[in-house]
């Protein structure tokens, strides 16, 4: 009984996970309203998962949106089906562009699935970036300067730190990129030294992370909730990721 209810879940998952894709055909992009706000507070940018528009991340933009917090996407993601590495580096020219545009010098990544993974890569990319612009000197190449907008940390929804045993079996190159032993997925569990900045929320059951979301020293909060797409609508998911995106804007 209990594996027939979890096949339920999983097809009610890919169900309302169709129903977004098809809806983000015609909603691909943030409304304009979503950047207005209170200029005292972070940023929200999100970082939807593989194949996913900034739809899927709506329930929540909306609810952090009414709080005050001015919400953007990052167009260069497009279904997001490159590696992470080259995903992250569209975040980071991102981050760029909307310090020039907007003024905004402090931001909140939200992501979903392969998002928490590009999102964690863009942290640490960030650093990277900062440290060898410290270290310049002038016998060698000029860095490129750090991004202008600071990354205050990553409220991550069902994210597959550590990989899904299923991807090994999927046809698609994209897919296979979660596996267990792919070395990018390898190097950022390696490189701890940002996790302290992540919450990583996911579901007691997930169809899709059936090892779960949990990352060593990130605030790791499991939820009595299943699926891994249609949680993103759930009130006690919404609660969590707000919670989550407050807790990182208010600490010093």
């Amino acid at each position: 009984m209990r594996s027939l209810k979890r096949l339920g879940w999983w097809a009610l998952d890919y169900v309302y996970a169709g129903s977004q894709q098809l809806a983000s055909l015609f909603r691909p992009k943030v409304p304009a309203r979503y950047s207005e706000g209170n200029s005292a507070l972070p940023a929200v940018v999100l970082l939807p998962g593989v194949y996913e528009g900034w739809l899927f991340l709506e329930p929540a933009a909306s609810k952090l949106n009414a709080l005050g917090f001015r919400v953007f996407s990052v167009p260069g993601l497009g279904l997001n089906r490159r590696p992470v590495p080259e995903s992250a580096a569209s975040v980071t020219k991102f981050l760029a562009q909307l310090g020039e545009s907007h003024g905004i010098t402090e931001c909140i990544l939200l992501a979903h699935s392969k998002g928490g993974l590009i999102g964690k890569r863009a942290m640490l990319d960030a650093v990277l970036c900062s440290d060898s612009f410290l270290e310049y000197d002038a016998g060698a190449p000029i860095p490129a300067p750090p991004t202008p907008v600071e990354v205050l940390g990553l409220v991550a929804v069902a994210t597959p730190f550590s990989g899904s045993p299923y991807a090994k079996y999927l046809l698609s190159r994209t897919l296979r990129d979660f596996s267990p032993v792919d070395a990018v997925l390898l190097a950022l569990q390696a490189d701890t030294a940002l996790n302290h900045k992540i919450a990583s929320i996911y579901p007691e059951f997930d169809p899709h992370i059936p090892s779960g979301s949990a990352l060593a020293g990130a605030l790791n909060i499991e939820l009595p909730i299943a699926g891994h797409f249609r949680t993103l609508q759930d009130e006690t998911l919404l609660d969590a990721v707000t919670h989550a995106v407050q807790g990182l804007a208010t600490r010093i």
